[in-house]
């Protein structure tokens, strides 16, 4: 009875004792970091320099110190990893509870936003949520790397295989091979098995693909099975922020089509950039829901114009192809052990609240000077593609924007002394959304701000005089469609007859 009883203590001493070897393992690589110093000095002599990984101290990866060592981005071959899985499981899980709560079932296709972000500092944990999706798993070997992928049985998963369509970006495509590979293996695993289609949606879609496909005469197998799509070989994007930052669409359709047009390559392991329109579209009927992970908090949705483009030009494709209102998420695993889903509404606002309207933060980014002015005109820029893409910009955001950097004479007198072009550029686009629709508010604020964009104008036409003719735009948005432009009209002709074949 005594040995019985001291049991889980004894473990529980076990485990701290654990936790301090750990703990005392840390304080060594870092106090071991000052050969920092030696690592240089040995470059400059053209020395030898031992390798180490590279990685996110805040995701535990402790093997990354000491630094100073000649450091290597990832090993592709180890993604993902075991403790990525663990993550992959708990984020697939709770993204399916997500829908399952507002929806009462399954979602049948969950659309993927992959970045090579994913294998650099998260080890692979969103790559693990879509191969856990599916129902499958990685196989480890002994040395830590990935050999393959084996099927979960039904009866262990205990929910219906979740279809999946991926956007990876050019950078994941051109340097992580190995995700495009894993995935087409996953999948051809999956449609290969004897299941019924209520509880395997990627075998159910793959044979409902396969016949529309061949009655159009445009593919076959591989095109049917195909799950992860990218720009073509030596391309990077998705091209609806060059749309959007040019205004040139008119609709939600034509920011759509351009989704298409730049990423209808599918990627597997036979082939790599080929295009097949139709399959992609076909695919994205079935779409109930988009995310992508946010793994940390040194960039953020308006940091880049990628962001919108991808993320929210993937929603507005399913919805305008579809006529449905899908769910479009972001999976938040900055703090792995504190997961969470949030709609992009909220994360929208979660970013609005702390950057764009905290005093504090555009305190600190005055200090920059043209710089700062910048970078508040890029984040405001991305804000509006975001609200083009998903028109999720409540209206009281650009109330705020426009009051606090348009509206605001103390602000506004900051913008001419140091960036009078970037306070240009947020009134245009806050004009700009009021003309689109995309922001309703009151006649009186947006008198106000038309009054101030005419004030803007003056300055700068100041501002050019001496140097040639002026390009500012005199005080009208020019909004034009992709049929306007004959190079565009020509390019995205094979999309529209796809999309019209396929809708």
């Amino acid at each position: 009875m005594l040995r019985t009883s001291l049991k889980p203590r004894v473990e529980k001493v076990d485990e701290l004792v654990k936790v301090f070897k750990v703990a005392l393992e840390v304080a060594k690589r870092v106090k071991d970091c000052k050969c920092e110093l030696d690592g240089l000095l040995a470059g400059f002599n053209g020395a030898y320099i031992e390798p180490g990984p590279s990685g996110a101290l805040t995701r535990g990866k402790i093997d990354v110190l000491p630094t100073g060592r000649n450091f290597y981005a990832v090993n592709p071959m180890a993604i993902p990893t075991p403790a990525a899985w663990k993550v992959g499981i708990e984020t697939a899980e709770k993204l399916i509870r997500h829908y399952l709560e507002r929806h009462g079932r399954y979602p049948e296709t969950v659309g993927q936003v992959l970045w090579s972000i994913d294998g650099y500092k998260a080890d692979g944990e969103q790559l693990a949520q879509i191969l856990y999706l599916f129902g499958t798993r990685p196989v480890w070997a002994s040395d830590g790397s990935v050999r393959g992928i084996e099927v979960i049985p039904l009866k262990e998963l205990g929910r219906p295989r979740i279809d999946v369509v991926v956007r990876i970006s050019g950078i994941l495509r051109d340097t992580l091979p190995n995700y495009i590979y894993l995935i087409d293996d996953a999948v051809s695993k999956v449609v290969a098995l004897d299941e019924p289609p209520e509880m395997n949606f990627v075998r159910k879609h793959y044979l409902e693909r396969l016949e529309e496909l061949k009655k159009l005469g445009v593919g076959r197998e591989e095109e049917a099975r195909c799950r992860v799509w990218c720009s073509p070989p030596g391309t990077y994007g998705t091209g609806v922020n060059y749309a959007v930052e040019a205004s040139a669409w008119r609709s939600g359709e034509d920011l759509a089509k351009v989704w298409v047009q730049w990423s209808c390559y599918m990627y597997t392991r036979n082939s790599f950039g080929k295009p097949s329109p139709e399959a992609l579209i076909m695919s994205l009927k079935t779409v109930d829901l988009v995310t992508r992970n946010h793994i940390s908090d040194e960039h953020d949705p308006f940091n880049c114009c990628c962001y919108f483009a991808y993320h929210g030009g993937f929603y507005n494709t399913v919805k305008n192809l579809t006529g449905r209102e899908v769910e479009v998420v972001v999976v938040d695993t900055r703090d792995v052990s504190f997961t969470d889903v949030r709609t992009i509404k909220n994360e929208i606002e979660r970013i609005v609240r702390a950057k764009l309207l905290n005093p504090a933060w555009i305190e600190r980014m005055k200090r920059h000077g043209y710089r700062g002015a910048s970078e508040f005109s890029r984040k405001i820029l991305h804000l509006y593609g975001w609200s083009a893409t998903t028109n999720m910009v409540a209206d009281w955001v650009f109330d705020e924007i426009a009051k606090t950097y348009v509206l605001d004479d103390e602000m506004r007198q900051w913008f001419e002394q140091n960036n009078i072009w970037a306070l240009e550029e947020i009134a245009r686009r806050l004009i700009e959304a009021a003309e689109r629709g995309l922001w309703k508010t009151s006649a009186e604020l947006l008198k106000r701000l038309k009054e101030a964009y005419a004030e803007i104008e003056g300055v700068l036409e100041e501002t050019m005089v001496g140097v040639g003719e002026s390009e500012i735009q005199g005080g009208t948005i020019r909004l034009i469609s992709p049929d306007e432009v004959e190079v565009w009209k020509k390019k995205l002709s094979e999309v529209e007859r796809a999309w019209k074949r396929v809708k």
